[in-house]
């Protein structure tokens, strides 16, 4: 059962939204708040009423579109204005209309910003925070206070920033977080300023780090290690300039690395998911390479550690991926060798026997093709392929052979640029031609492949190229690596050729061939001598045709 004294505190909707390119709808934001409260977020803060119009309409919704079973919706605000009364500020109010039964409180704990920013002075500073927290706290509201600045504060005036807290404290506010809103501090400074308020105050305290020194998850974790009881994060990190804590870090660490179940860990199961979800809703990536949930986290590539992997997975992981619902990935590179191929096999389901001639020779062609420019550590089925010739001892079953094929790019003299491409094939001992096309020579060549084999391999109806990227290496030849999906599954396959679009054809055939692993054609062919095939992408097209293969009007012959 997860400690029902530690609050998990997410601002990712107010303060990760400040993320330079975040923009997020109300419908996001409902999203996103439902991913964090299945997660067994505490709190999940919903932004600013009053002050954003998107985030008073969120509030709005919330109230009949959003049953959170495990967190508490807060809303953001500030102290009433300098000078006047809580119960007549407008903020206040739109505070208290959002709905929200609990209210964070940004307030000023740094005597600069009060003399500078909020041009008033100490003591109305003290009187602004005591009469808001009683007004919202006699409404009915649970109140946090954000103490802004405060470990600049506290270094530049102990006094006042310890009488922020008691005035908080003393008003009702049911936690004090203290803010390292410039992100300039390091975990021994946390540590020790976070005790010394503890013992100086005996209040509750939160901690909200920002990671301006990279240190906002190491700063999160030594003020919980010295005391406080409230944790602000946002998901990934999300946030303005350097962004702030990651809470899923920060989850994990505390859960598989102090022992605090914060959440349960059949909760914990679910981060990476969450991670993932959330990211889809933001359209902002998390890092490959975050701790614990990111792609890389638990990714393998020198042959050093896939041969230690090999033996025991704990000697170069620190825990494992699946408590955190991750998994471990190995890297076929010319960096690995014998045990690197070894894992990967055994990753993608092939059962092979450790120091085998076959993954010996599959090795060595790993090392080969990386030196002449190939790169199998993102093309996980180009990889598969070629293991799989050398498991068998043979080539590639070929389920279709290509005859020709042909690109074509025609500009019109305005705007306008068509390109086309054509491939002959020969399929069962019978040739197929057909033309595609796209908005360049990878969608047309995917067209046109789709057009002429789709009718006699109807799996390949499903698949949909998802991207293409392209590498000049050394400007003597280019790599492709093109992504497919058919479904719920993605492969990615890798090309090689001096001539970038012969790369894209590479690519593209080696996506295909995998497609149809195990596959065989529909019986006979049977297909019309003539067929128009739907493209799965608007605006592209495609037509194919069956017979025996004319030079004079074959692809070879082809004209956009």
């Amino acid at each position: 059962m997860a400690e029902r004294s530690f609050q998990l505190y997410d601002t990712t909707l107010r303060d990760g939204a400040q993320q330079e390119g975040m923009t997020l709808t109300v419908e996001d934001k409902l999203a996103v708040a439902r991913e964090l409260d299945g997660l067994g977020i505490g709190f999940i803060e919903g932004g600013w009423p009053g002050a954003v119009p998107r985030d008073t309409e969120f509030f709005r919704r919330a109230r009949t579109e959003l049953a959170l079973e495990h967190a508490v919706l807060a809303a953001f605000g500030a102290t009433r204005r300098p000078g006047g009364r809580a119960a007549d500020d407008p903020q206040v109010r739109a505070l208290l209309a959002s709905g929200a039964p609990v209210v964070t409180l940004v307030a000023k704990s740094h005597t600069g910003h009060v003399r500078d920013a909020l041009r008033t002075t100490l003591a109305e500073n003290l009187a602004m925070i005591g009469d808001t927290v009683r007004h919202l706290v006699s409404a009915g509201r649970r109140v946090f206070v954000d103490a802004e600045h405060y470990f600049d504060g506290y270094q530049l005036d102990r006094e006042y920033a310890l009488t922020v807290v008691r005035a908080a404290a003393e008003a009702g506010a049911e936690t004090v977080v203290l803010c390292d809103t410039n992100g300039g501090s390091l975990p021994d400074e946390v540590s020790s300023v976070v005790a010394e308020t503890l013992a100086l105050t005996g209040v509750q305290l939160g901690i909200h780090c920002h990671n301006d020194t990279g240190c906002a998850v190491a700063n999160t974790l030594a003020a919980v290690d010295a005391g406080a009881v409230q944790a602000q994060g946002t998901a990934h990190g999300y946030g303005e300039r350097c962004g702030n804590a990651d809470l899923f870090t920060v989850i994990a660490n505390l859960v598989l690395k102090r022992g605090r179940e914060i959440v349960p860990l059949e909760r914990l199961a679910a981060l990476a998911a969450t991670g993932r979800a959330v990211a889809e809703l933001t359209q902002l990536p998390g890092a490959a390479a975050a701790p614990y949930i990111g792609g890389s986290a638990f990714t393998h590539k020198a042959g050093l550690h896939a041969s230690a992997l090999r033996v025991d997975p704990d000697l170069y992981q620190h825990t494992r991926p699946a408590l955190v619902g991750n998994a471990m990935r190995t890297l076929v590179s010319d960096m690995g060798g014998r045990s690197s191929v070894e894992l990967k096999a055994r990753e993608l389901g092939y059962d092979v026997e450790a120091g085998s001639d076959a993954v010996a020779r599959a090795a060595t062609r790993v090392k080969e093709l990386e030196n002449a420019g190939y790169s199998f550590e993102s093309a996980d089925a180009s990889f598969e392929l070629l293991l799989r010739e050398e498991l068998t001892g043979t080539p590639r079953p070929r389920p279709f052979e290509v005859e020709s094929w042909s690109v074509g790019v025609l500009g019109t003299g305005g705007d306008e640029v068509r390109t086309e491409a054509g491939v002959a094939l020969r399929v069962g001992g019978r040739s197929v031609t057909a033309t595609g096309r796209g908005s360049g020579p990878v969608d047309a060549l995917d067209a046109a492949l789709h057009a002429a084999l789709d009718p006699c391999f109807p799996a390949l109806a499903r698949l949909r190229l998802v991207d293409h990227r392209v590498r000049v290496l050394d400007g003597t030849a280019a790599r492709v690596l093109v992504s497919y999906r058919d479904g719920g599954r993605r492969w990615n396959t890798v090309g090689v050729d001096t001539n970038t679009t012969a790369a894209s054809w590479h690519a593209l055939l080696d996506a295909i061939h995998y497609a149809l692993l195990d596959t065989g054609p529909t019986p006979d062919h049977r297909v019309p001598a003539t067929a128009t095939v739907p493209d799965p992408r608007p605006g592209t097209t495609a037509a194919v045709s069956l017979g025996a293969l004319d030079p004079a009007t074959g692809p070879d012959r082809f004209r956009p």
